[in-house]
């Protein structure tokens, strides 16, 4: 096992910003938000996030896999049956994600309020 100190993200060379880059992606936000129930199966899980292609949340579900913050469990049944369940350290994302969820839900009528005048200002010039 590796272990480090505490890094420095403001440093281009500190593993800390690939950490960032992993848990700041939209689709590993989402897939946190829907595993926060319980676990779910592939299709299941596609279905509850809407909008991304299989590969996409295939390659999402691989790389939270290796980061540790879900399960993968394949059930030896015909068909074969695969759930996925967040760990303790993926449940652990659960809180500041909803933090920041509702701050973007709160604030959305604000920022599009925002984009609209910059968008206008910038057809202007």
């Amino acid at each position: 096992m590796v272990t480090m100190d505490r890094g420095d993200a403001f440093d281009p060379d500190c593993p800390t910003r690939v950490v960032l880059d992993r848990i700041g992606d939209k689709w590993t936000v989402l897939v946190i938000g829907a595993l926060e129930p319980g676990s779910l199966r592939f299709t299941e899980l596609r279905a509850r996030i809407g909008g991304v292609a299989p590969k996409v949340l295939t390659q999402t579900l691989r790389a939270m896999e290796r980061d540790g913050l879900l399960t993968r469990t394949v059930h030896a049944q015909v068909p074969p049956r695969v759930d996925y369940e967040l760990t303790a350290l993926g449940a652990s994302l659960t809180a500041p994600i909803a933090t920041l969820t509702d701050w973007a839900e709160t604030h959305l009528p604000q920022i599009l309020g925002s984009r609209e005048t910059y968008d206008a200002a910038a057809e202007a010039r």
